[in-house]
């Protein structure tokens, strides 16, 4: 799966998730279309706090379409946190971390691995 943007409306919707969840993270995954991230799936179950957000993987859909994650950071914090590192091998190839105070440039993609990447966002 190559991935080649995100977008601008779904980048929007996971900036005001990020606000209106504040102070607490939010957590989502990532659908992609012909190499477009253009939807979200909010998991059932999926467990919230100022500190973590969590997902139980047993309830994470079965989808060839599976592009990543999406949670926020309500510090502000754009890198990923060790237990970040963890999860996102386990959610798909790229992830969003979305931080406080949720403007448009408040957001960082990572690989897998955890390392920045950037994807376009796409009008």
């Amino acid at each position: 799966m190559n991935i080649r943007g995100i977008k601008k409306d779904l980048l929007l919707l996971l900036l005001e998730m990020g606000r209106g969840s504040h102070p607490n993270e939010f957590v989502a995954l990532l659908r992609e279309n012909n190499g477009v991230i253009e939807e979200l799936n909010m998991v059932p179950g999926t467990i919230t706090g100022e500190d973590s957000a969590s997902v139980f993987f047993d309830m994470m859909p079965l989808d060839v379409h599976l592009a990543g994650s999406a949670h926020s950071h309500p510090n502000g914090v754009l890198r990923p946190s060790e237990a970040d590192v963890h999860f996102f091998p386990r959610a798909g190839r790229f992830h969003l971390i979305i931080g406080y105070p949720y403007h448009r440039e408040d957001w960082q993609c990572f690989t897998a691995d955890g390392e920045p990447c950037t994807i376009e966002v796409i009008p």
